[in-house]
């Protein structure tokens, strides 16, 4: 019996019953066929070397591919657990995925993994991809799987968990076994170990069962694979420079900010220069959201808990939040994980008509999250944090240029501060839980659509993964070493509005709810500077650098005259350092090409008799000697423009 193909191109090719993946890479193509490592089928995964079981629409998903190395990884993954299993009897393996970049895999075992351990571990695993074992796919009752795995209670938790509602027969459970080694999987993997050809152990880490601190701690290995021992290489390499441009790092060499352990965990002190850096983008921020039609506002810390289970938060989002504290021996105050209930109420305290909407309300808002300890890091994930929020409220036939003109306002603030290459998610309404009105979904979802389509911006549809409360587009960068963050939202709510009754009198005089969009462009000031820090390995342009010019005196007789030429810079807005410590001037030079200053000026006796200085922009190896005085005031007022 023939099964009919469809290719990407649109071609439908016939195939006898029983062919694989492998066999309709290689019926394109020997060079496809070399690189096929799965097949996806209607939007399923399957192994390539398995017998394609139906008609469909079927792509090959090759090596050097996302996907394709998403196969290798969760092949290698598998790699891992055999060998420490044979390393380590007694161990128990819980779950290895594959992740970004890499995979992992978590154990419990009786010592935490040292460095010589993954040494070994990494030996093992060469040596049973040296090996070829074939990775075969079974399938074997719920029962069956519960005595194969008799002697690994994390296996059996999953069986046990196994729901038809998941999409998987709840009779059964899938396997893929190698020689030996058996382990729960759904697959797909790459034909066999052999297929492995760039491995590496990374690290070892503690990690709780299910990611639930109240569960036992096990050990989480992490690994990367890649298709080559070239690509590898290159990702290594990419490593090392994230490791010199990590935030937290350079916040504490260029004295920007610190996390003193006696504020605790999640929570940043900023030095004056990270003060500095803070205002010019806040500073950026209001003045751009002026420019846009913005409205300022201002709201408190906290708030009685009331407002929190009318907004929803006590209902969806109390495990993120701090515990209530009890005042007035009455009410119940928390602080606040949001700021949009508060722009609601700056809504709802007149009567509102359509004359007056948009109406468009932002504020650089202080909100604090209970964010569990293990995925704390630096800036980029605090408790808290400074939000550039705003929030919209419009008519629903004003709802598409509203949408537009949130994401011109992200694209323009993103490329100000340097970033060029965007990406995006367009998250549609779920299938099932949702609140609004169909047909305002629709308009709204439609609506991104073609603001990121006008925008000429790559995007993916995230079918069904939007909040219950309306649409949403995320937009995503790539940084100057070319890893990937996801920076700001736009978000249509049709909850908030319902909750609280908003309403606004139409030309007929009657009675409608606004849409409101919650958009923050930055994200969190706190987490869009620590991207900022490593993008920029903490060179800051002109504008946004703390000190933008450091002044040498080469000897103390010259310290008046530097001082002179600081204050003749400063009076028309550059910000400078005066170096007054008594060292040599190439320790001073060499000082201020550490703390990264985008102009070094020297001044010495010629200086001081001409009115001139030696300038050196950041960058250049040379420095331009006697540059009359004026001449670099308006060179450094350039450099240091402040966009918009």
């Amino acid at each position: 019996m023939a099964i009919e193909l469809t290719l990407p191109d649109g071609s439908i090719r016939e195939f006898p019953d029983g062919t694989t993946g492998f066999d309709v890479a290689e019926s394109i193509g020997s060079r496809l066929a070399k690189a096929a490592v799965a097949i996806e089928l209607d939007g399923a995964q399957l192994d390539v070397h398995r017998p394609i079981p139906m008609s469909g629409a079927v792509r090959i998903i090759t090596q050097n591919t996302e996907e394709g190395r998403s196969v290798l990884r969760h092949s290698a993954a598998h790699v891992m657990a055999q060998a420490v299993l044979d390393l380590y009897p007694g161990a128990k393996f819980a779950i290895g995925p594959p992740i970004t970049d890499g995979f992992y895999y978590d154990f419990s075992v009786d010592r935490p993994f040292t460095p010589e351990d993954l040494e070994r571990i990494e030996q093992r695993m060469a040596e049973i991809i040296a090996e070829d074992q074939t990775f075969e796919r079974d399938e074997v009752s719920v029962e069956e799987g519960l005595e194969l795995f008799a002697d690994q209670p994390f296996k059996r938790e999953i069986i046990e968990g196994v729901d038809a509602e998941e999409g998987a027969d709840a009779n059964s459970v899938s396997l893929y076994r190698n020689a030996s080694f058996v382990d729960l999987c759904r697959g797909p993997h790459v034909s066999s170990t052999g297929k492995l050809k760039a491995v590496k152990l990374m690290r070892a880490a503690g990690a709780y069962w299910r990611g639930d601190e109240k569960n036992p701690q096990l050990q989480r290995i992490y690994g990367t694979a890649w298709e080559t021992q070239k690509e590898l290489a290159a990702h290594l390499e990419r490593l090392e420079e994230a490791e010199r441009r990590d935030h937290r790092k350079l916040g504490r060499e260029l004295d920007l900010y610190s996390f003193p352990n006696e504020l605790g965990s999640g929570l940043a002190v900023w030095h004056p220069k990270g003060g500095m850096l803070r205002k010019e983008i806040e500073d950026y921020s209001r003045r751009v959201h002026g420019q846009y039609g913005f409205e300022f506002v201002n709201s408190p810390h906290v708030a009685k808990a009331q407002l929190w289970e009318t907004s929803g938060h006590l209902g969806f989002y109390a495990d993120n939040m701090f515990p209530a504290m009890e005042l007035d021996h009455a009410d119940q105050y928390i602080v606040k994980p949001m700021n949009c209930p508060f722009h609601v109420l700056v809504y709802k305290s007149r009567s509102r008509s359509y004359r007056e909407l948009p109406l468009r309300l932002s504020e650089l808002g202080a909100v604090y999250r209970y964010e569990r300890s293990g995925v704390v890091h630096g800036l980029l994930r605090v408790r808290g944090m400074t939000q550039d929020d705003s929030h919209t409220f419009c008519r629903r036939d004003q709802v598409a240029e509203e949408l537009n003109r949130h994401l011109q306002f992200v694209l323009m603030l993103l490329r100000d501060f340097g970033f060029d290459e965007f990406e995006a998610d367009l998250s549609t309404r779920p299938e099932e839980k949702w609140v609004g009105e169909l047909d305002l979904w629709e308009l709204a979802t439609d609506s991104l659509r073609e603001a990121l389509v006008a925008a000429e911006i790559d995007f993916q549809v995230a079918e069904g993964e939007g909040a219950f409360y309306g649409p949403k587009i995320d937009i995503h960068i790539r940084d100057a070493i070319g890893r990937r963050w996801q920076m700001s939202t736009i978000q249509v709510d049709f909850s908030l509005p319902e909750r609280f009754e908003l309403e606004f009198a139409t030309s007929s005089n009657d009675r409608e709810r606004p849409v409101m969009i919650h958009s923050a462009k930055f994200g969190t000031v706190e987490r869009f500077v620590g991207v900022l820090v490593e993008h920029y390995a903490g060179a800051f342009p002109g504008w946004l650098a703390p000190v933008q010019a450091s002044v040498i005196p080469v000897a103390d007789r010259h310290d008046e005259y530097a001082e002179q030429v600081a204050g003749e810079l400063r009076a028309a807005g550059v910000r400078v350092d005066v170096d007054l410590a008594i060292e040599t001037v190439g320790e001073k030079i060499r000082r201020a090409i550490t703390d990264k200053h985008p102009v070094i000026l020297v001044v010495g006796d010629n200086d001081v008799e001409n009115r001139t200085a030696g300038i050196r922009l950041r960058g250049e190896d040379s420095e331009r000697r006697g540059v009359p005085l004026d001449d670099i005031v308006a060179e450094l007022v350039e450099l240091c423009e402040r966009p918009r």
